[in-house]
């Protein structure tokens, strides 16, 4: 896989004038696609709504104070409601809690402004070309150097200088463009840097590096957790030729950002940022044990394009995540990973000097496993 092509190059078209759906994306004409929310909810679903948000205020506290204490006193219960979904307009904040990132950010004063303001990158002229294409449709990020086009440019800029030896690869623009959507521009860039140096889960930097190894890495355990979980289809995918890095490279490299859904998107990112990268694989599996016996089906060239395009019914997250979560992949992950880097011994693997020191616990990494 070419780094410099981990997302498809084609440039949108035009910005249409439509009306957008409740998180600022240009609905299709015609689209009854549901946007994770249903339309005229009852007096009784706002008023549970609203109690659900007032249970996080109270976890979280003001500005977060009462976060670390709550997650101490109460584990499995932060599990239980992160795994539900957190409010929206609490999502920012508990994504800055739950990835170490406000530590980070409290700790380098200053520095993503002289980043931004005094350095320059080799990676500017490439930044910029990509800038139109993440979320294309999305009205933060359409008017041509906007506010929107200006952060993203920003963010993925700093990094790129912060982090040479990754420099920008275009695939980081989808995760740099959720987060700005959540979040300011600082808050947002040193949530990169808690995603991609591990401040408290493995590191990702090598989903972007030359060669992309960690994806390559991801995909043989994925292929590999197929055939334990689902060897009908596993062996139906021999048989075809195909594998997981015709369908699932953008599963692990944009944490399902490319062509998923946003409000199952939002609850995917909710998991991952509390549990790790594990979700992405859980969550692969049960796209593909939903629709199981229709894939075992096909022949190559229809089995490709519903691995590319899944059913409506298939990505609702209130369905697929419980079965998600019913795929206990812990253990195998690790073991499969330790057979990948006994057969790649010396080629993929990534610096642990480049590592951020995780910002949690053992008992605490327990818990969320």
């Amino acid at each position: 896989m070419d780094k410099k092509k981990a997302i498809d190059e084609s440039e949108p078209g035009p910005a249409p004038s439509h009306a957008v759906d409740r998180f600022g994306f240009i609905k299709p004409e015609q689209s009854n696609r549901p946007d994770g929310i249903p339309k005229g909810r009852s007096i009784h679903e706002r008023e549970r709504e609203e109690r659900r948000i007032r249970k996080w205020r109270k976890m979280i506290g003001i500005g977060g104070s009462d976060w670390k204490h709550y997650v101490r006193r109460n584990p499995y219960v932060v599990k239980r409601r992160i795994r539900k979904g957190i409010p929206d307009c609490l999502r920012g904040l508990v994504w800055q809690l739950i990835s170490g990132s406000r530590d980070l950010l409290l700790m380098n004063p200053g520095v993503y402004e002289t980043l931004v303001i005094y350095e320059t990158s080799a990676s500017e002229l490439e930044i910029i070309r990509d800038i139109s294409r993440t979320f294309p449709t999305h009205v933060f990020f359409q008017q041509r150097h906007g506010l929107g086009q200006r952060s993203l440019y920003n963010i993925l800029k700093a990094y790129s200088v912060y982090d040479r030896d990754v420099g920008y690869v275009q695939g980081m623009g989808f995760l740099a463009g959720l987060l700005l959507l959540y979040m300011s521009e600082e808050d947002a860039f040193w949530l990169l840097v808690a995603l991609l140096k591990g401040a408290v889960h493995a590191p990702m930097e090598g989903l972007y590096q030359t060669g992309l190894p960690l994806a390559q890495q991801y995909i043989s355990q994925f292929e590999k957790l197929v055939m334990e979980h689902m060897p009908k289809l596993g062996q139906h995918f021999v048989e075809e030729m195909i594998n997981p890095s015709m369908y699932a490279s953008q599963w692990f490299i944009t944490v399902f950002l490319y062509s998923f859904p946003f409000h199952l998107t939002l609850r995917v990112w909710d998991v991952f940022l509390y549990e790790g990268i594990k979700v992405v694989f859980q969550v692969g599996l049960a796209l593909l044990s939903f629709c199981h016996d229709d894939l075992v089906k096909l022949p190559f060239e229809k089995l490709l394009h519903s691995l590319r395009n899944f059913p409506e019914e298939a990505t609702d997250p209130d369905v697929l995540l419980p079965l998600a979560f019913s795929f206990k992949v812990s253990s195998h992950l690790e073991e499969f990973q330790n057979e990948y880097h006994k057969q790649h011994e010396g080629t993929s693997e990534i610096s642990s000097s480049k590592r951020l020191q995780p910002l949690i616990s053992k008992k605490d990494e327990q818990i969320r496993n």
